[in-house]
């Protein structure tokens, strides 16, 4: 079991911490040759993009669980009827966050409370991105379905193309090299909207060459259509998979609403943790994601049993991989804070912030795994429900109090708390979800 899922979550671990890396790069541009404010005005934007995409992430769940669980099944049409169903409701869905997200853009950004000075400009990287909701969306389900199949190198490859071009293209906009447009701070936005073009066209040829289940051909678009039987169950699945990862964004504007009344370096300070914080975490969301998927696949084989095997062996890889990370992570804060902030007070205030809530992704990481678990067998909404109290009912409410006694310190004393509830409630109903009989769902 340990090298299965080695073998599984390397390459996911890599393609989820390359993800992080396209906004890395971005910010670390904005940082280095624009300046402290461009950071804060892409920072401002980040729970607005992440609200939006919610829904993709959760239909993403949904059908990886059940393409899972027919690949264990060896039921290959089924599980390219689920692919097909879901992209056409993701492609739906992305055109509406478009055609909404733009139109309601500035309002958004006003009850956010965005500093005045950063307000014009991150207005228009917000209508850049809403607007190219679309391909988002079909990026990210076609990473994220493909891991149902147990491909997860086919969509690191992707994301490898992606942040290489990313990467070159950003500072060549930013300072209008090769004759191209000086964009500023919507260069990294721009960047974006190319890499993740060009990563989605190389994922479908590389699908093709190596003769995927879930291959664009002829057969796969006969399946692009609505099968209500199908996407009911991905719905039932992926909706409160969707609904935790659009609470995750409400209590991040909240956060931020409270971080953005200590001003424009204290929105600064957010964004640069928020960046290392995604890569800390990036094993803890790997092992889930892994255990989820391991488990949908042994639940299609009809080998349940072997589920609590895959737990324990989740939460001793999370246990090794994300506490080193978040050694590391003390160790070095001083020059990671340093990629993206370089005035230095600021950069002082974002790495005690850090140091107050690092230590507590580990105990996320475990949280996760238990909820994956549970996910693969189609439970999801007391899972779901224990996810979203902690954070309305805990995380919220912590970062409001103490911010009064603590300042603005006080608002990163939310995260400990909240994972720390998590888990306890979690391991609570794991104890009571492990006795009942588990079927598969398709």
């Amino acid at each position: 079991m340990w090298k299965a899922f080695l073998v599984f979550v390397g390459p996911l671990m890599v393609a989820n911490i390359l993800q992080s890396l396209s906004g890395t790069i971005n910010n670390f541009y904005m940082g280095q040759m624009i300046g402290v404010k461009a950071v804060a005005t892409v920072s401002v934007l980040f729970p607005v993009v992440f609200f939006f995409i919610a829904f993709a992430i959760g239909l993403g769940a949904g059908a990886s669980v059940l393409i899972g669980q027919a690949w264990g099944a060896r039921q290959i049409s089924t599980a390219r009827e689920v692919a097909g169903s879901t992209l056409t409701l993701g492609i739906a869905l992305g055109l509406a966050v478009a055609v909404c997200g733009t139109a309601l853009a500035e309002p958004m950004l006003r009850v956010m409370g965005t500093p005045p000075d950063i307000f014009p400009d991150a207005l228009r990287v917000a209508r850049i991105t809403l607007a190219t909701m679309p391909g988002v969306f079909l990026f990210i389900l076609s990473i994220t379905m493909l891991r149902g199949v147990g491909d997860t190198v086919g969509p690191l490859y992707a994301l490898l193309l992606s942040n290489a071009v990313g990467l070159m293209l950003t500072p060549a906009l930013i300072r209008g090299w090769l004759g191209l447009p000086r964009l500023g701070v919507t260069s990294g936005t721009w960047a974006a909207v190319v890499s993740f073009a060009l990563g989605l066209l190389w994922l479908a040829w590389h699908l093709r060459r190596k003769n995927s289940p879930l291959k664009p051909d002829a057969e796969f678009f006969r399946h692009m259509h609505f099968n209500g039987r199908l996407l009911k169950t991905v719905l039932r699945v992926g909706v409160p998979t969707g609904v935790q990862m659009i609470v995750i964004a409400v209590a991040e504007l909240a956060l931020l609403s409270v971080v953005n009344r200590y001003g424009s370096d204290a929105a600064a300070a957010y964004g640069a943790i928020n960046q290392i914080v995604a890569y800390v975490q990036a094993p803890a969301i790997s092992i889930g994601i892994a255990a989820s998927i391991l488990g949908a696949q042994t639940i299609g084989a009809g080998q349940a049993q072997r589920l609590a095997v895959i737990a324990r062996t989740a939460m001793l890889i999370n246990l090794l991989l994300t506490g080193a990370l978040v050694a590391l992570g003390y160790l070095f804060s001083h020059q990671l804070i340093g990629f993206f902030i370089t005035s230095a007070p600021v950069a002082a205030k974002a790495q005690t912030l850090l140091y107050i809530m690092l230590w507590s992704l580990v105990i996320l990481g475990m949280a996760s795994v238990l909820s994956g678990i549970m996910r693969a067998s189609g439970t999801v909404l007391v899972p779901t429900v224990i996810y979203v109290g902690c954070l309305i009912l805990v995380e919220v409410p912590t970062a409001w109090i103490a911010s009064r006694y603590f300042g603005l310190n006080g608002v990163w004393l939310a995260y400990p708390a909240a994972f720390s509830a998590m888990l306890l409630l979690q391991w609570a109903y794991y104890r009571v979800w492990r006795g009942q009989a588990i079927e598969r769902m398709i």
